[in-house]
């Protein structure tokens, strides 16, 4: 037998004992598929048969078998070679392969060459919702196996998670054509985040920012539309949006736009504001005729249904009555926009934000000393930011065009036409 034959069935088989004969191949593509990080703080003699073993793999499908060779390709020897096992250069022997007498690279050596190769893929894999405590039984069985250590793992993901945070506080977004923004806050640790998502004008959702403050108010509204505008984003009165009713952000928004403001109610939100001040026994009544209302088509006859409704609230609580009114108008924009139905039902709401924290709850529930919430603990200076930064790009990469975007630039001609009546209308109190 050859000694590069035996060389190979010999860590072959070292390795299969650490993992188990039948998920060898398995562990093996699954960290090769991870990155090179992984491999920091094993112990090296292990870490060396662990790359030899990924590269006698990664030969295989390149070359094929011995007895039934791919198209030309075939097993050249080894020769030495060098490769980083955590931040250590260790060497081994290389398996080489051939085609038609030129030598073929393989990616995974070439890869293995170079520090920092994992932190990419290591921070997808926390992103999926894996606790970093955790990365050692989550990612891989062999991870154990090879002493992955906790610390090791997290202190990669701050670095990863810092060049996110990076990326997201600085990208350009002249390329992006609004047409519809949501805004919203999301509670980290003692500290607000309004939250900016866009939807442009082919349909296409973005996280466009965020802005920290003590709370949700005008000021932080103002800084973070100032901040998206300094980084291209072109806004403008034709932008709709929408919004809980959060006080601080419609005042904002209405300082900046006055009355060409396009703002949209969660309709949502509303009907939860006024079923909390009902008695139980009206609440059912009162949910089943809003939503009877908000499902006509045009705005007259939405409207009228929803007077309705307030009348019959008034003699029930005023309270919910004045709730319901002080909201009429910005609840039926879509409707007096005309906006399609399946299209307004995407504008009607938060949900699309809303979704995006759920996310962000999935992914940092088990985060542990990255959760800015974890144990009632103060959060350590930059990781909300990071965090933030970080889910909210990662939940980026998930988004699909929204529904009825096909019927965008048809309300982008209702916008201009609602403008130019506001217009006259002014024009006709000066005359």
């Amino acid at each position: 037998m050859k000694e590069s034959t035996k060389r190979r069935k010999e860590t072959a088989s070292h390795f299969s004992q650490l993992v188990g004969e039948s998920r060898m191949v398995q562990e093996l593509l699954t960290i090769r598929s991870a990155g090179k990080q992984a491999f920091d703080d094993l112990h090296h003699r292990l870490g060396v048969m662990l790359v030899e073993s990924i590269l006698q793999v990664e030969r295989e499908e390149i070359t094929g078998p011995d007895y039934a060779p791919k198209d030309g390709h075939h097993k050249w020897g080894y020769q030495q070679g060098s490769v980083y096992v955590g931040d250590s250069k260790q060497q081994l022997q290389k398996p080489r392969a051939v085609k038609d007498g030129t030598e073929i690279h393989l990616p995974t050596y070439e890869k293995l060459k170079e520090k920092g190769a994992f932190s990419e893929e290591l921070l997808a894999k926390l992103m999926a919702g894996l606790s970093a405590r955790q990365y050692k039984a989550t990612v891989t069985k062999a991870a154990e196996a090879f002493g992955v250590s906790s610390s090791s793992v997290s202190r990669h993901f701050v670095t990863a998670s810092a060049k996110k945070l990076k990326e997201f506080l600085e990208r350009d977004l002249s390329n992006f054509d609004p047409f519809a923004i949501l805004l919203d806050t999301v509670h980290r640790g003692g500290v607000a985040f309004i939250v900016a998502l866009g939807i442009d004008i082919k349909g296409h959702k973005k996280v466009l920012g965020y802005w920290e403050g003590t709370t949700e108010n005008s000021v932080i509204t103002l800084e973070l539309l100032a901040d998206l505008e300094r980084r291209g984003l072109k806004l403008s009165a034709e932008v709709i949006f929408i919004t809980d009713g959060g006080p601080g952000i419609i005042k904002a928004l209405g300082d900046k736009f006055g009355k060409k403001l396009i703002h949209q109610r969660c309709t949502i939100h509303k009907d939860r504001n006024i079923q909390r001040h009902l008695a139980k026994k009206y609440r059912k009544k009162a949910h089943d005729w809003y939503k009877l209302a908000l499902k006509h088509s045009k705005y007259a006859d939405a409207k009228a249904e929803l007077l309705s409704l307030y009348k019959w609230l008034l003699g029930i609580n005023p309270s919910a009555a004045r709730s319901l009114d002080e909201a009429l108008e910005e609840i039926l924009m879509m409707h007096r926009l005309d906006v399609p139905t399946e299209l307004r039902r995407v504008l009607s709401t938060t949900n699309g934000i809303e979704n995006l924290f759920s996310v962000l709850r999935h992914r940092e529930k088990n985060l542990k000393n990255h959760n800015p919430n974890y144990k009632g603990k103060p959060a350590k200076k930059g990781l909300s930011q990071r965090w933030l930064a970080t889910c909210l790009l990662s939940a980026e990469n998930g988004f699909k065009r929204v529904k009825g975007y096909a019927d965008i630039s048809g309300v982008v001609t209702s916008i201009k036409k609602y403008h130019q009546e506001i217009i006259d209308g002014d024009m006709k109190k000066v005359g």
